[in-house]
């Protein structure tokens, strides 16, 4: 099962396509239409609304924006047998006899003002516990009432009634097997959009959108990296898994030091000098090289005229890419940061 709803990258500043979702936790900012396995909150694709200038498929410019953006999330994935659930901003006749061609099924929530419904669906008044349906084809349209009439779209119930029992009242309750299993699967967007909050990427007080996406976009990555860690059999938490990949990419830029050319940035000196495993080894002579190097600790020594101390040393930390005294420069430049 697949779903397909909208997510929010939060964002106050200025732009023209921010957008207002009351019902999200930061309300304002940069929109994507999401598709989402439901269990897992696998995130397979997203679109980034960027108003008149949001790109589609080209298949299916001649549709509601509703509609082709479903068709372009679920593009990859027609004529796999897929079933999908919509909320009613995506949920139409049309788009559930597109999805009936390319083999995939849909059900989900409908508004009572979508083209082509019964006017007897719209007019009807339905007590409560009872259903009112129509069937053409494969497809079936529900009307029933609980606190509220809800309409219903699927193209894989009838209207067969479960049982479903309160987590909270602890009492059972009769309604639409389309309505239950619509409560179960509706969720992989929230719950991806849910454990993306726990660990956040993205600053508060980034003022450039563009940031903003790019690190939102790096969270997705993450998350779907330790979704598909879980569904191999791994063991660990979110928070392990996250710092177990910080200190991966640690050791990564540590140990490979060979693609630079010259001591690190400075930007990036103190992760390097101050973590990972250092040792002294011998200075390699060849024609271009001494067999010493200046060591970068003496040298930040100033002597009684006022001038910095140069000392040579015939040992070198590889991984660091400099020259140190053994003792006691070699320790003091892996365990103090100020330097």
């Amino acid at each position: 099962d697949i779903s397909i709803d909208e997510s929010l990258i939060g964002y106050k500043g200025r732009l023209g396509w921010k957008q207002y979702i009351p019902t999200k936790r930061s309300r304002f900012g940069v929109k994507l239409f999401q598709l989402c396995e439901s269990e897992s909150g696998y995130i397979w694709n997203s679109i980034i609304y960027t108003g008149k200038g949001t790109t589609f498929h080209e298949d299916y410019e001649d549709y509601g924006v509703s509609t082709k953006s479903v068709m372009t999330l679920i593009h990859e994935l027609k004529n796999k047998g897929y079933t999908l659930t919509t909320d009613n901003y995506y949920t139409s006749l049309e788009l559930a006899e597109i999805l009936i061609k390319c083999k995939t099924d849909i059900y989900g929530t409908l508004r009572a003002n979508r083209k082509g419904l019964p006017p007897l669906i719209k007019s009807s008044k339905v007590k409560k516990g009872e259903v009112l349906a129509f069937q053409k084809g494969k497809i079936c349209l529900l009307k029933w009432t609980d606190k509220n009439p809800i309409l219903m779209l699927s193209t894989l119930h009838s209207t067969s009634m479960v049982t479903v029992e309160s987590k909270k009242s602890k009492s059972s309750k009769r309604k639409p097997a389309v309505v239950a299993d619509y409560n179960n699967t509706m969720g992989g967007v929230d719950k991806a959009d849910q454990c993306l909050s726990y660990y956040p990427v993205a600053r508060n007080q980034q003022r450039k959108y563009y940031k903003k996406i790019f690190r939102y976009l790096l969270s997705q990555a993450v998350w779907n990296a330790f979704v598909i860690f879980k569904k191999n059999g791994g063991k660990m938490r979110q928070v392990e898994f996250l710092m177990k990949l910080i200190e991966r990419l640690i050791e990564v830029t540590v140990c490979n030091p060979s693609t630079r050319r010259g001591p690190f940035p400075k930007s990036e000196e103190n992760v390097v000098r101050l973590t990972g495993r250092h040792f002294p080894s011998y200075v390699d002579e060849s024609e271009s090289r001494k067999k010493s190097r200046k060591c970068v600790v003496c040298s930040l020594k100033i002597n009684e005229n006022g001038k910095r101390v140069r000392r040579e040393s015939r040992f070198e930390c590889k991984n660091c890419n400099v020259g140190l005294c053994v003792a006691p420069c070699f320790e003091i430049y892996h365990t103090e940061s100020n330097l």
